[in-house]
């Protein structure tokens, strides 16, 4: 029988979930490196032990670990995170130029096919890569080298390189998304890159409708459907059916348009869920309950999943790499809170239960699938 990891970066620590396929019982082990802030975690895809993850602290910085093991025993490896020539500056909030400075690694992506290559999206926003499990990295300087660099400037949680999409069906195409700059998207395996933000509209920048600029929380997509994109914005919930090409809203009738996850359904990828939140100043749900939202028809139409989840005086939020799903014949879909709950439904959503309470504030959730 098919089983479920599920791996849970926090402030304080690493958690690792598992059960079998029915997703009733779980088994936690951790915390792993307690006191660390765990940015993220993530398993390659390529090998089922092989997981990486991002620790960090004030005192020690930054720290990649990696498992061969699927969690059990973890070993620091390179850290040699160099902005390649001259970093350069961006722009500050009130347009002054800020130098760059390596600050934390928000995102792993390994590669869908060799465990020992990873990519790694960082702050201040560049994308790195690994050939060699994590020992060394390298920037892939096109990203910064586009032009539009020194225009960007950072969102309220710093200028993060946040999400990392790898296309199955072409390894030489890449999207990746920061905040505040926007999405972008590569062609020839991160040599040359262009922005991908037309259509999407940003009121609380100088100008709106900006090629570079906008505040992007996350963006998923599904492996059958690599050029179909679904987006959360700092306000609005978007779509792509062109690789990025041009954008669509597809908020429809939710409630707030603002949140920070979005994730797509194993195996029907016009099913998509989102988290919303009451306002980028209320970072809880609205009326103090707790729901997520999925529609069916890949946007507009919005229906709430609130089985399970606290409907009174809950005000947690669910931050962007905090959703997960796995694919399991029925869809299971995860999530964790700022307050500390790693909620599961192992239908798809209709209903829900919390597989482990009282974590540290949840950064990130990521799950694989185990035969």
């Amino acid at each position: 029988m098919s089983s479920v990891r599920v791996l849970v970066g926090t402030h304080k620590g690493a958690f690792v979930l598992t059960s079998d396929g029915k997703r009733e019982r779980w088994d936690v082990s951790g915390p792993h490196f307690a006191g660390w802030e765990i940015y993220h975690m993530k398993g390659s895809p390529a090998d089922p032990n092989r997981l990486y993850a991002s620790q960090c602290s004030g005192w020690s910085g930054q720290v990649i670990q990696r498992s061969n093991d699927g969690g059990k025993t973890w070993e620091p490896v390179g850290n040699q995170f160099a902005y390649e020539g001259e970093a350069g500056t961006h722009q500050w909030y009130d347009g002054t130029p800020h130098p760059w400075a390596f600050k934390r690694v928000w995102h792993l992506e390994p590669s869908l096919t060799d465990p020992d290559t990873v990519y790694a999206g960082i702050e201040d926003a560049a994308l790195f890569r690994s050939a060699d499990a994590g020992q060394t990295w390298q920037e892939l300087p096109g990203l910064r080298g586009h032009g539009s660099g020194p225009r960007w400037q950072p969102g309220a949680g710093g200028l993060c390189l946040h999400t990392i999409l790898l296309d199955p069906s072409d390894p030489n195409r890449m999207f990746i998304a920061i905040s505040a700059a926007g999405a972008f998207r590569t062609d020839d395996g991160g040599k040359t890159w262009r922005p991908i933000n037309r259509g999407l509209h940003s009121q609380y920048i100088p100008d709106p409708m900006a090629e570079v600029g906008h505040c992007v929380h996350r963006m998923a997509m599904h492996r059958s459907r690599p050029g179909v994109l679904f987006m959360q914005k700092h306000w609005d919930v978007m779509r792509s059916d062109n690789a990025g090409d041009s954008w669509q809203e597809i908020s429809g009738n939710l409630p707030t348009d603002f949140g920070f996850v979005v994730d797509v359904h194993a195996h029907e990828p016009e099913t998509i869920y989102v988290v919303p939140i009451k306002s980028d100043g209320e970072h809880y749900p609205p009326e103090g309950k707790l729901r997520v939202y999925r529609s069916r028809k890949g946007g507009n139409e919005w229906e709430a999943l609130s089985d399970g989840l606290p409907q009174s005086n809950c005000y947690v939020n669910v931050l962007r790499d905090a959703m997960a799903i796995d694919s399991l014949d029925s869809c299971g879909v995860y999530f964790g809170t700022t307050g500390g709950q790693v909620y599961a439904s192992p239908d798809a959503g209709d209903h829900w239960m919390p597989i482990v309470r009282d974590l540290p504030a949840v950064l990130s959730v990521e799950v694989q699938t185990l035969q």
